[in-house]
């Protein structure tokens, strides 16, 4: 990485006539402010199907996108729907993503895209069904799932748990359509990724994409590879996944994953992980990989408990995993989500492993001389003034201790005349490190009401904000000129 800057804004808080941000026009619209303002990079959080909670980091696919991202007035144009099809949507709620809105209206008008695609796009489908073998797996999934009631897989009847191949076909061929139709979105989702990401290289935009280190118990991925999970014989988890009591939470955090047999990954050379991050690949210019500590050590929560208290540290798979990863995806770039509970391990993984850590202004503040102080960065790292599970910067000021915020007024020279939040971007802006990023929300100067996440909190508030309408040139062009101020201009075309 070259000396350069990013914002973070997910797919699903881009503004949208239909409930949730999607693969049109403001995605397009956001990659020219991006480009407008000087920036490099457009970090988003995972783009799987949301399930448990409507987090992005609870999906039923590694390798499915999530549908609700489908352009619905792109479906219009190439004649997948009708205008009346959109009539039967109820009214948008501005600022916010109903997720039990798009749960019962979203999947309806994707099938009627696919009872008219599946004759007009009928050979481009065939061919994305011949190259994305894993959608027929993922088809048959989601299909089962709909059989069953929805009932998690290790609750289906056990031929269909237990994948007998003669169940299986026969549900195949009685779910056919089923099948095809969760396969079609699929075809749907890649063919506007596609499209959206060529017009981001054009622009010189790269993507950061986000890699849960976890995936989800109820999800094709176990139902697939059940060997590769810590699971007992009736395919129920031994433990799970989760952190300690931190700051985020004095119970921790229970996260409920199951977690991987790492012999057993090791046993197939980390194949499994090799094809995961070649798919992240495939979407994504530079992969984050979320609670990357994990890789070294992981909490392991007896299944279960209702809190993650009573968990344990055991020994990851390490710079085995590591190597294999970087052998899987070479010209891929690595960003490691190194935040929590460090140890002197921890840093010589990420020390050996060359990926740039994550060094957060918002956590600079506490303790002595914390490596987040601008002052400790090192220039193979990422600034951040805060991630989707921190504070809006605005919230954190009105929220945080009167010390705290003092000692980051003097340390950053923050004053009323430049604003205290274009301080703190001063500060993340002017550090040595390579890529500095901020949340949207904060160049904004959004409130609490931006929040996109409370780590350990079940709630609806969270993963669900999004923007009215996208910010205007002027802010563009105030955020190009601190970018070239601070020389993280980086490319040609913002000479």
């Amino acid at each position: 990485m070259k000396r350069e800057s990013g914002i973070i804004l997910h797919i699903s808080s881009l503004p949208s006539p239909y409930g949730i941000g999607t693969l049109g026009k403001e995605a397009y619209a956001f990659i020219d402010f991006l480009k407008r303002a000087g920036q490099r990079y457009w970090q988003i959080l995972p783009i799987g199907p949301t399930s448990y909670g409507d987090s992005p980091y609870q999906s039923c696919s590694i390798y499915a996108g999530n549908p609700y991202f489908v352009d619905l007035d792109t479906l219009l144009e190439e004649g997948l729907l009708q205008p009346r099809d959109l009539e039967e949507l109820g009214p948008d709620r501005p600022g916010r993503v109903d997720y039990a809105e798009l749960y019962q209206t979203r999947l309806p008008l994707l099938e009627r895209a696919w009872a008219r695609g599946r004759e007009l796009c009928r050979d481009e489908f065939a061919e994305f069904r011949r190259e994305n073998p894993w959608v027929e797996d993922y088809g048959l999934f989601m299909a089962l799932k709909r059989k069953f009631g929805m009932l998690s897989w290790n609750q289906w009847p056990e031929k269909a748990a237990s994948r007998n191949p003669e169940a299986l076909a026969r549900y195949h061929e009685e779910l056919r359509d089923d099948v095809s139709c969760f396969a079609f979105t699929q075809f749907l989702f890649y063919q506007q990724w596609d499209k959206l990401a060529a017009y981001a290289k054009k622009q010189h935009i790269r993507i950061i994409g986000d890699i849960p280190i976890y995936v989800t118990m109820d999800s094709a991925d176990v139902w697939l590879h059940p060997e590769l999970f810590q699971l007992d014989e009736s395919r129920s988890p031994t433990a799970v996944a989760g952190c300690p009591p931190d700051g985020f939470s004095e119970d921790g955090q229970l996260w409920g994953n199951p977690l991987y047999d790492w012999p057993k990954h090791e046993q197939t050379g980390f194949a499994w992980w090799r094809e995961r991050v070649r798919a992240s690949a495939r979407f994504f210019d530079v992969i984050r990989i979320d609670h990357f500590r994990g890789l070294e050590s992981y909490w392991s929560v007896p299944f279960g408990d209702e809190t993650a208290r009573n968990g344990k540290w055991v020994p990851g798979p390490g710079m085995k995993l590591v190597r294999a990863i970087r052998e899987a995806v070479p010209e891929t770039d690595f960003i490691a989500e190194d935040l929590g509970y460090m140890t002197p391990e921890v840093r010589q993984l990420l020390a050996d492993s060359g990926f740039p850590g994550m060094k957060v202004l918002e956590f600079a503040f506490y303790g002595e001389d914390s490596d987040y102080l601008p002052h400790n960065i090192d220039r193979n790292s990422v600034c951040y003034i805060g991630t989707h599970d921190n504070l809006t910067l605005r919230q954190w000021l009105d929220e945080e201790s009167e010390e705290t915020v003092e000692k980051a007024a003097r340390y950053l020279g923050l004053n009323d005349e430049e604003g205290a939040i274009r301080g703190f971007i001063r500060g993340g802006m002017s550090s040595v490190a390579r890529l500095f990023v901020a949340q949207m929300q904060d160049w904004l100067e959004i409130g609490a009401e931006g929040r996109m996440n409370a780590p350990g909190a079940l709630s609806a508030q969270n993963w669900s904000w999004r923007l009215d309408k996208l910010p205007d040139n002027d802010l563009a062009d105030e955020i190009f000129m601190i970018t070239k101020r601070y020389s993280r201009l980086g490319v040609e075309n913002h000479a």
